[in-house]
């Protein structure tokens, strides 16, 4: 009898692979980073071959951790970093480039170029999204346009584009499977988020041939199954959700007016918005939470580009750290008469600014700062760029009802850090008993699908709370800390 759903849980820094039991618990986890490639400036790439590799290692490992068979295996379920754009060959399976990953802003001379021509709102009004470098559909462009014979090889069937589900699903296969899920095609720039399609119009401005694109389906579902040769037996793909959309349904936040941030290499608050799509006011993003029986549930979702990034920056780059959980001791010991304020516009700013062009800066240095006054600039900062998203739900999502905040990802193991996100937003945080969230909303999908785990209203019931952050802090000092905070992102943007 089947005892586990697998979770694969492909991220922007390492691969994942987590067995879940019947309740939930984890029996193994397995990571591996893969290195990260920066050719320019701005730019961010991976190889698809170290995702593949990474991802296959990580799986065998986990089987082996439990002393569990390839039949112990109920389904799995992919959750995957979004936006990161892969074009491989249909015969071989090889990769005609590196993947441009999410993070990259290559294209953003040619998303000025559309917004001067005036069709920004086309593409928000059918996709929900703004015209950034961020979502895949320019990244396509780019490859089709500066990989020689790519377009051509496009339009005649022999190339398949997918986001990182779609190329681990079609690796998984065995090369019989082009497909992605609602969550992860409505990140993609092309995909009308209404009539639940890639739209013709759209890949017209890009100039994207169709044929190039997956098949969509829903976030639960007979996806496929995994070629045999690959772990000794074939095991049903029965879950796929982007890994913000997952860690929402991870969270359980089913019922609309339910938010979560995630706190990985970036961060992400989404807040679902049931069954209306709601237009941002306020240069959120529409996109779709998760998609279930062909009918798909809406969300708002704010996008922030560095957040966990920003500690391996003091880490791998200023060398100030040697580990990230020593941040929250730094900042505790910290001088606090210092207002030191980090803008980590590394690859730009995203929600409410998306300013492409935007860099990173510190504000407030004396010559009394030093790695404490950084460490702590660099966690309070995600924390200020958390407040900006809140407030502009809040703005777009109107209620009456009090807000609590569902957080997971690395960062949140920090209670420093929950803490003062809960002083600076006047908000409870509250911190999930199982922080793995994303990959659980993807194992969830999966053992659903396959009857494995029950509805969506008694998997809410197994949300258990480790700990509630409430605010302490006083209205006059988060008023000055806010505006220090604002202060400093205006002299960064160059948008202005």
């Amino acid at each position: 009898m089947s005892k586990y759903v697998l979770a694969i849980d492909q991220g922007t820094t390492s691969s994942r692979a987590i067995l879940f039991t019947k309740d939930f618990a984890i029996e193994a986890v397995a990571q591996e980073e893969f290195p990260q490639i920066y050719p320019r400036s701005g730019w961010v790439e991976h190889d698809p071959e170290d995702l593949w590799r990474t991802t296959l290692s990580t799986c065998r490992e986990v089987l082996e951790q439990a002393k569990a068979e390839a039949t112990d295996i109920v389904a799995i379920g992919i959750t995957n970093q979004r936006e990161t754009t892969v074009i491989w060959d249909k015969a071989t399976g090889k990769p005609l480039h590196n993947a441009i990953v999410w993070q990259d802003r290559r294209t953003a001379d040619l998303c000025a170029a559309l917004k001067a021509d005036g069709v920004e709102n086309t593409f928000t009004e059918k996709t929900g999204l703004l015209l950034d470098p961020y979502f895949s559909g320019t990244k396509i462009k780019w490859l089709l346009d500066n990989v020689e014979g790519a377009r051509e090889a496009a339009r005649s069937g022999k190339l398949a584009f997918g986001t990182i589900d779609t190329f681990l699903l079609w690796r998984l296969t065995g090369g019989k499977v082009h497909a992605t899920d609602a969550t992860n095609a409505s990140r993609t720039l092309i995909y009308d988020i209404r009539q639940g399609a890639f739209d013709s119009t759209l890949l017209d401005i890009l100039d994207i041939p169709k044929e190039l694109l997956p098949k969509v389906l829903d976030s639960a579902t007979a996806f496929g199954s995994t070629d045999p040769q690959l772990f000794g037996t074939s095991i049903p793909i029965a879950g796929i959700a982007g890994d913000q959309q997952a860690a929402t349904v991870g969270q359980a936040c089913f019922e609309p007016g339910m938010l979560k941030s995630t706190y990985g290499t970036g961060c992400f608050a989404v807040m679902n918005t049931g069954e209306t799509p709601v237009h941002s006011q306020n240069r959120l993003l529409t996109t779709i939470a998760y998609q279930l029986n062909s009918k798909p549930t809406y969300a708002l979702e704010g996008s922030i580009f560095v957040a966990g990034a920003a500690v391996q920056w003091l880490r791998d780059g200023l060398g100030i750290i040697e580990n990230a959980a020593d941040t929250g001791s730094m900042a505790t010991a910290a001088d606090l008469h210092q207002d030191v304020y980090l803008v980590p516009a590394f690859v730009g700013l995203g929600a409410p600014h998306w300013d492409a062009e935007a860099r990173g800066a510190l504000f407030g240095l004396t010559r009394a700062t030093g790695p404490k006054e950084l460490a702590r600039a660099a966690l309070e900062a995600v924390c200020y760029q958390t407040s900006e998203l809140l407030s502009a739900m809040k703005n777009d999502w109107p209620s009456d009802g009090d807000v609590v905040l569902r957080v997971d990802g690395g960062m949140v193991a920090s209670d420093w850090t929950m803490q003062f996100l809960a002083d600076i937003l006047d908000v409870p945080v509250d911190r999930p008993s199982i922080l793995e969230t994303t990959a659980l909303g993807a194992a969830y999908l999966a053992g659903m699908q396959v009857g494995f785990y029950p509805s969506p209203e008694e998997f809410s019931k197994n949300w258990l709370l480790e700990k509630r952050f409430n605010p302490e802090m006083t209205e006059p000092d988060r008023t000055r800390k806010l505006s220090g905070w604002h202060d400093a992102v205006r002299r960064t943007l160059t948008s202005q």
